[in-house]
């Protein structure tokens, strides 16, 4: 469904107000990225929201994220990788130069990822995703591994610059769950602040303003702002 421009900025509006409100719970110097999740929405959806001032865009699925930056080349749009990569789309990803990857999932597509790369000459930014709520249903590495293979990527991945985690919260309605689950991933990510990480990306439509609560610096919103 195209939404109007006044109703899309009640809905950013709102979003915004939310993000402020838990940053500053946390310090009035804590910076909280907005990227907004397309995935269930129309293309011109995305334009009205650039033209109220949002320039962050994530997509969840490589051929979507290729026929939106295709649509939308004219604007200068920053585009994130947020869904699981399955490694038979990693050429056509790496074409595409998305600002950040955030969903670095394992050692082995991790590998795999900067093999391809080193093919076609490229770099990419990318995320290492931990699975901190330890459900199947999840991708990403365990609590317990995520610092060695984040080391063990930075040191045997010259092509890939990992900038930090990514989590998706515990799947629950008990808010202590969800809250542990952002809990565990920042102290991982406060651990690899030495080995250079800066993003934290936590939270998403049902859950962003307790993420940033818990230390997110970055959230995935969609269903929030898609309303």
């Amino acid at each position: 469904m195209i939404l109007d421009k006044e109703h899309l900025r009640a809905n950013l509006d709102e979003v915004i107000w939310n993000i402020e409100e838990a940053r500053i719970s946390v310090s009035e110097h804590h910076i909280v990225q907005l990227v907004a999740v397309g995935k269930y929405t129309e293309v011109e959806n995305i334009a009205t929201l650039y033209e109220l001032g949002q320039r962050a865009f994530g997509e969840n699925q490589v051929q979507q994220l290729k026929t939106r930056m295709t649509v939308l080349e004219e604007l200068p749009l920053e585009w994130h990788m947020i869904g699981t990569l399955q490694k038979n789309k990693i050429n056509n990803l790496i074409d595409l130069r998305p600002s950040l990857m955030h969903s670095l999932d394992s050692l082995s597509l991790a590998e795999e990822l900067n093999k391809k790369l080193g093919a076609k000459e490229a770099n990419m930014h990318c995320l290492l995703q931990i699975n901190s709520a330890r459900e199947e249903s999840k991708s990403g590495v365990t609590p317990e591994e995520a610092h060695d293979i984040y080391l063990q990527i930075k040191e045997s991945c010259p092509n890939i610059t990992l900038k930090g985690v990514m989590t998706i919260g515990a799947h629950t309605d008990d808010t202590l769950l969800i809250q542990q689950s952002f809990e565990i991933t920042h102290g991982i990510f406060e651990t690899l602040g030495k080995e250079g990480a800066t993003v934290c990306s936590m939270g998403m439509s049902g859950d962003y303003p307790l993420a940033i609560k818990c230390g997110s610096n970055l959230v995935r919103v969609g269903s929030a702002l898609f309303k």
